[in-house]
């Protein structure tokens, strides 16, 4: 069977066992795994390398990296149609976005560039500068929230860019690192960890680590290669709706979180 063909099987095959019955159980010191369930699964582009994702007006708001390929797009939730898409220079690898007054931030991953777009038109209003490298971002209302790579967690005024604070993520005191795409879920930050398939619920005031949410068997690892890791996590307050993919992942799921 071409491989192609095996990768999608594996991945109907946990699709279907999740849409039976799923739930997660797993103990990370005090703080315990989160309940998740499967709620539906939705098509996604299996060539999209998912760095950024938000909800904005009722459709997927996604930035995909790689160079030559980083692209910013608008993708219908339920068919995985992708209605407009913006390609990047090929001198930047895309990261990150946010929405923010209707507006998208989107980072670059190595250039200290970020790009400002109108989230309409994907019209570029502006672009602006920051030090080090730009993974994930997010915004609580008021601060972009930008992560590098590190345990670090900056809040940036966005209207000037500037850093107005920085948390340090910790788990027992332990610095937790590799943060990278992240969501604000109900008054916490929510983070992607590089090459892992957790989701670390963050304090915004302490960047301490309040719990975990487990998913490893989502799509499970034998069935997809090394690179292409759980990464995009988007959520609708208004709906209290919760999405959740990875880069070059042929599938987009809605999750039900057992607290949300």
């Amino acid at each position: 069977m071409h491989k192609r063909s095996l990768v999608a099987l594996s991945a109907a095959i946990a699709i279907l066992a999740a849409l039976l019955a799923w739930t997660f159980v797993g103990d990370f010191g005090a703080r315990a795994t989160r309940t998740v369930r499967v709620v539906a699964a939705f098509p996604h582009d299996p060539k999209a390398f998912t760095q950024g994702l938000v909800v904005h007006d009722g459709r997927l708001l996604e930035s995909t990296g790689q160079y030559g390929a980083s692209s910013l797009r608008r993708v219908d939730i339920r068919t995985g149609r992708v209605e407009n898409l913006l390609p990047i220079d090929a001198m930047y690898f895309a990261e990150g976005i946010a929405v923010l007054d209707d507006r998208v931030y989107q980072l670059t991953w190595q250039n200290g560039i970020g790009f400002v777009y109108d989230a309409k038109t994907f019209a570029v209003e502006r672009t602006f500068r920051y030090t080090g490298e730009g993974w994930g971002l997010t915004t609580d209302g008021t601060h972009l929230i930008l992560s590098d790579g590190t345990s670090a967690l900056r809040f940036l005024d966005p209207q000037n860019f500037s850093v107005v604070r920085q948390v340090t993520v910790t788990d027992a005191e332990i610095p937790v690192v590799r943060i990278n795409e992240l969501e604000y879920v109900e008054g916490e930050i929510w983070a992607n960890i590089w090459y892992s398939d957790r989701i670390a619920r963050i304090a915004p005031g302490s960047g301490e680590v309040v719990g975990w949410i487990d998913l490893s068997t989502l799509y499970p690892r034998a069935g997809r290669p090394d690179n292409d890791v759980l990464n995009g996590i988007a959520y609708t307050p208004a709906e209290q709706r919760l999405f959740v993919t990875g880069k070059n992942w042929p599938q987009l799921f809605e999750l039900a979180i057992d607290g949300l």
